[in-house]
Parts: structure tokens; sequence; C-alpha cells
């Protein structure tokens, strides 16, 4: 360990980079109360508007840093008892030019012009809010955790927003109810608010604070002031949202069918203090999980998609970073080898915080299936805020059935500092963990120690991590244990004048390293990009050379051929290339090639995206690795499409389609959504799985129909 800060200090030498920019003073903004509030049509012409005093100093982070907008936004806000209004006006010299496809709720805010708007309501400097619509309307909001370690983009706030399209430019009105908002209970509110503007055709981002480019608007930080909230309450609201299911199953084992009823609720216990409850909790509207083809040893991670999980999962991560993961919220109604779902009976939630502490409670109980007995999970989290942006943290997890239990705690904490040479910014972290399992009192924690640079220039990453053998996190995630792992990351990213690019990118170094407790490799994993840029247009391109090793103790198989117990080192070669997405027509392609284990493997992927008529928008994409190996050869392959048509915000059809050979099987997952008032879905969803072995047939046939209806008392 002391060498690797050695390291760190000693790299920092050579790679010092002090800005010698500056950001303006923190601005403010004033709202002011209404006693009629504007009609949310998106034409800003309510008298309302008119009496709040707008901000329009929006400066350039892209292209040109520190430059003024080529474009004038100009922003004012204004509020009632019940919510806060936010106008938005983005006047455009070239309307025509506007860059809108996406019409349903979570659109890609990456390729299409956008208003941003994040809100710290508890002014603490650290957690945010973020609101964004598009010039058709669609919305895409975001729970900010620690500045942008943690952002949930699968939050769904109770919110809702209108916009036109002139020959002016767009214009936004956007409505937050307080009910969806935490914030404490004072007669007067300020909190922290930044506002940010992409104008995709010109690749600009404007940002009214904060708008160097090792912040962002996730750095609440640098955001501005928002004064002028007197006399508003959050409220002692009870959210209640039941909801009825009716669906059919057509299999092998024949015809079925279902009908369930179930209920939500959500009830302000403090203004900063939220509790949910969930009864017979199901999720069957959700996105099914994309099938993949594992060409590796260890098991695949799927990422959390049900509503339920997804509020305040931030306050649930801790410095331990990709893994451990310590809270894993698909181990609570999934069965792990088959991904089938188990019944969940209810849970509750408790989620918020209290003065300096940030808070977080869970417990699920689900029903005895698949030859799993009735389980309780239960999670607990609290945080305490240390000095301006640091924390330390502590978690406990439980699992708890008729047969056996698993219990985890752990400590965590970070101490950040965001003015390093100037405007970089600077994490040093660490994390502690063990499990008890029954008959278990040794080899059985987790720890974790690392330094991060995490900056536009340069970005410097150093750290360590262990994970004894018996350690378990049955409510987490591992993929691996015994193993100490030794990590370092270095990329410097140089913006030359006069040729065209926005950047140039070069990273020597990009290496994770397992070892055993005796000091033997495990494996390796390292990746050096000789050469990666981004050009002024979009475009995106990286060559790579990578180094891998792996030492199993046991064979693994691929499509029937074994790979036998042994050290392999190999390597091999990456092209990637990318187009602007924000085009009608672009795409991402990659190509690699060389050693694999004892033999070879090339692998070529592609992925078009299409978009017509500012509605649709279709992603496809297909894998295809030939590998070669001693005992024979064989070829993987995937394939994918996406479609999404958006007849409203508030109305949208999506079709998945998927398929690879090595489960030989086709599925389609349609769905359609409809949002008869914000808060309230309806749901069809028709599945679809088609067995390709031999020949096309039908094996599986799902319908479900799902209402819930969203009551606030």
């Amino acid at each position: 360990m002391k060498h690797i800060l050695f390291a760190f200090v000693l790299s920092f030498i050579f790679v010092f980079h002090s800005s010698s920019q500056s950001f303006p003073d923190t601005s403010v903004i004033r709202a002011v109360r209404v006693n009629r509030s504007p009609t949310l049509d998106g034409f800003l012409n309510d008298d309302a508007w008119a009496l709040a005093p707008p901000i329009s100093n929006f400066t350039q982070r892209e292209l040109r840093e520190g430059a003024p907008a080529t474009e004038r936004t100009e922003v004012r806000i204004v509020y009632d008892d019940h919510a806060v209004y936010i106008g938005a006006w983005c006047y455009d010299s070239d309307p025509e030019g506007i860059v809108a496809s996406a019409m349903k709720r979570d659109f890609d805010i990456d390729v299409e012009d956008n208003f941003e708007v994040i809100l710290d309501t508890y002014h603490d400097k650290r957690n945010g809010f973020l609101f964004v619509v598009n010039p058709h309307g669609a919305r895409y909001d975001a729970l900010v955790t620690d500045e942008g370690q943690s952002v949930n983009s699968d939050w769904n706030g109770v919110w809702d927003a209108r916009t036109t399209i002139t020959p002016e430019g767009w214009f936004a009105e956007i409505e937050i109810p307080f009910s969806t908002l935490r914030f404490p209970d004072n007669q007067e509110q300020v909190w922290g608010v930044n506002f940010e503007r992409n104008i995709r055709r010109k690749r600009e981002q404007l940002l009214w604070q904060g708008w160097l480019r090792n912040y962002g608007i996730e750095k609440v930080s640098r955001a501005g002031t928002l004064t002028g909230l007197s006399g508003v309450h959050r409220g002692n609201t009870i959210e209640v949202k039941p909801y009825f299911l009716g669906g059919a199953e057509n299999d092998t084992a024949g015809r079925s069918s279902q009908t369930k009823v179930g209920l939500d609720m959500k009830y302000s216990v403090t203004p900063t203090l939220t509790l949910d409850v969930t009864t017979l909790t199901d999720f069957a509207q959700v996105e099914v999980d994309r099938a993949q083809i594992n060409l590796t040893r260890f098991p695949l991670f799927y990422p959390e998609k049900r509503d339920f999980f997804l509020e305040g999962a931030g306050m649930f991560d801790t410095q331990f970073g990709d893994q451990p993961v310590l809270f894993y919220s698909r181990r609570i109604g999934i069965n792990d080898s088959t991904r089938a779902p188990i019944p969940i009976v209810g849970g509750v939630r408790l989620v918020g915080k209290a003065n300096r502490y940030n808070l977080g409670v869970l417990t699920m109980q689900t029903e005895a299936a698949a030859g799993a007995p009735a389980t309780n999970y239960a999670v607990a989290r609290v945080k305490r805020d240390l000095f301006q942006q640091s924390y330390v943290g502590l978690i406990a997890t439980n699992k708890q059935s008729s047969l056996s239990y698993n219990r985890l705690w752990g400590i965590d904490g970070a101490w950040v500092r965001s003015d390093v040479f100037g405007s970089n910014t600077l994490i040093v972290g660490g994390a502690l963990a063990e499990t008890v399992d029954p008959g278990v009192v040794s080899d059985n924690l987790a720890y974790r120690l690392f330094v991060d640079f995490p900056n536009n220039f340069i970005d410097h990453f150093i750290g360590v991590r262990v994970v004894q053998s018996n350690f378990d996190p049955q409510v987490g995630y591992v993929d691996r244990n015994n193993f100490r792992k030794y990590s370092w990351v270095f990329r410097i990213r140089p913006r030359p004048e006069g040729i065209g690019m926005q950047y140039i990118e070069f990273k020597p170094v990009d290496v994770d390293y397992y070892t055993n407790v005796d000091g033997s490799v495990q494996s390796l994993d390292y990746e050096g990009r000789l050469l990666g840029f981004q050009t002024k247009s979009g475009e995106y391109f990286e060559w790579n050379f990578q180094r891998f090793a792996d030492a199993p103790h046991d064979s693994i198989d691929f499509f029937g051929n074994a790979i036998p117990p042994s050290t392999y080192w190999w390597s091999r070669w990456e092209l990637q290339f990318e187009t602007n997405g924000s085009r009608a027509l672009s795409f991402f392609s990659l190509y690699s090639w060389g050693s694999f284990y004892s033999g070879t493997r090339q692998e070529i992927y592609f992925s078009p995206v299409i978009k017509l008529g500012g509605r649709f928008t279709m992603n496809l994409d297909y894998k295809r690795n030939y590998v070669q190996l001693p005992t024979g050869n064989f070829v993987a392959n995937e394939a994918g499409t996406t479609l999404d048509y958006g007849f409203t915000t508030t109305l949208n059809v999506s079709l998945l389609a998927q398929w690879n050979n090595e489960d030989n099987e086709l599925s389609m997952n349609f769905r359609l959504h409809w949002i008869p008032k914000i808060g309230s879905d309806v749901y069809f969803v028709l599945n679809r799985a088609f067995d390709t072995a031999e020949q096309i047939r039908p094996s599986n046939t799902t319908v479900v129909a799902k209402i819930t209806y969203l009551f606030i008392l």
C-alpha cells in the first residue's frame, strides 16, 4: 500500500496541471410568489412570469470553455403554495436546426437539445434533484448523490412540463410540486440551483454557474442560489397508488391466467423523511433484461430496473465502487440463476435527511418459491456529512429465513476537495466490511483504499481492494472472492487548437491486477489507449492495446470447448469509432482481434441508430465473436433491436427483440405506456419467445395489462 501511495504522489510531480482560470462568484436567482399560477402550456405569456426577475448570464462549458453563449437563454422562477414553476426561454437563431426526436420519459439527454435544472433543496452542496426537458416536452429526471458520484436516472418524480417551438426558438414551462421534493421545514427556504442548456447542432453546452469542464451541473457545490421561497411546505401528504393487473400465459406447460391487486403508499413522516410501503409488489411492466453471451468465467451483472428499488438507491452506495456491492436489490424477488421473479409479500422503506445525517432503511419479505424458503431482506444505512464535501457512513444488511441467515456490517467514507491546483477535484476514500454466517469466524472481510483525481485534463486513479475467501454478501454482489486487486488509471486529454479536435486522449495505463493471497496472478485486465480523439463535429475514435491474464482453477466451457486449468497470458488490439449521436443516422462500431486463452478471438460489433420524423427511433445491434481454440472453433452471435415511437409525451410504444445462438431463443417484448395523469400509468405488455434451435416455433406467450393510479390525500 505504501508503494501505491508513493507512486500516486510521484506521478503528480510529473503531471501537475494548475488551472489558471476562475469561475464567477455565485449568482442568485429570486423566485416570486404568485397568487395565480401560470398555465402550463409552454407559451410563457402569463402575467405571472413578468413578475419574476430573469437571469440570462449563461457561459459555455463546451466547446469553448468560458466563451459567451451563442444563443440567448433566459430563466425565471415563480411559485405558489403547491409547486415551483420554472420558465425557460431558449431563443434560437435557427429553429429549424433544433435537434429533438424523443417523446418518451427518460430520453437520451446526450443527443437531444434540452434544458436542465438541478435543485439542491437541502442546500448541503452535495445532493440534488435533476429535471430535464427537450423541445418536444419529453421529460428526464434523476437523483444526484455526492455531486455526481451516484446519479440515479431511473428515479421518476411527479412533475410536469410543456414546451413550444416558434420562429424565435423553443420555450419550456416546468411545474415541480413541493411534495415531489425534500427540504427542511423552514419559513424561509434557500436552495442551491443551476441551469444547463444544450444546443446539439453546435455541440454547445451552456451553464449558468460552475461552467468549468472540471465541474458540470451535478457539481452542486458550484451552483447558484435560489432565494425568495417563503412559507412553503412539503406537508405530511399521503400518496396512495393501487394497481390492478390481469394477464395470461401460454407455454409448454399449458395455459394459465392471473389477476393481481396491490398497493404502494408514500407518506411524509417529516418534510425530509419519506416512508414508502408496498404490498403484493409486482413489476410486470419493467423492461426485460438484455440477454448476453458470457465469454468470461465470472457471472454477469444485471442492473436494477424495478421502480420501488430505484428511488433513493444512491443512498445505499458505498466507496467500494463497482464491487463488492454491499446492497444489490436484485437479490430480492429474483432468482439468481434463472432471473425468474419470486413473489414479494411487501416491504417498507424510509429514506431522507435529518440535519447532517442521510438515512436509509429498507426491509422486504418474499414468499417461499422455486425451492427457496420465505426470506426477509433488510438494509440500513446512515451517512454523516463532514466538512464541505466529505462524509463517513455505516451500512448493515441482513438476510433471514427459517433455514439460515447472512449479515453484513460496513463503514466507508470519502474526503473530497474541488479546489485542488485551482479547480480540480481530489477524492481520498475507503471502505471496510465484514459478513457473518453460521460457523464462519475468519477470512470474512473486504476492504478498499483509493485516491482519485477525476478531472477533465488529467484523470488519475490508484487503489487497492481485498476480498477474503469467506466474504459472502448475500444481500449484495461480488463476482469472486479471495483476491487482492490493484488498480491504476492514468489518462490525459489535451485540447489542441486549429485541427478540428475537441480533444485528443492518451491513456497509457488502465489496469486491474488480481492476485491470490500468496501473490500469484489470478487475472489481469490492462488497456492502453495509444490514440483517442473527439472531433468538434462529434465523431469519436479509440485505438487500444489490451493485455489479459487468467488463471482458472477449474475448467471453463465455451460452446462445448473446454479451457483446462492453467495460467494464460494473451494480447489484443481494439478499434472503436462512433459518429455524432444527434444525427438522424448514427452508429457505433468496434473491431478487436488477437489471442484468447490458448487460441484466438475476433470480435465485431456494429450498432446503428435511425431517427425519423421526430418521433421514431430504431436502435439495431449485432455482435459476432469468432473463437478458435485447440479443442475446436465456435461463433457467438448476438443480435437485437429496439423500436420506440412516441405519439405524445404521455403515450408511447416500444419493442425490444433479441436473439443469440447460445440460448437459441428469439424473444420479443412489446410495451405500450400511457400516462393518463402525471404519477398514474397504464401498461400493456406482450412477451413472446420462440425456440430457434432447429426451427422457429413459439415457446412462450405472455400478455399483461396493468393499471396504477395515484391518489394524493
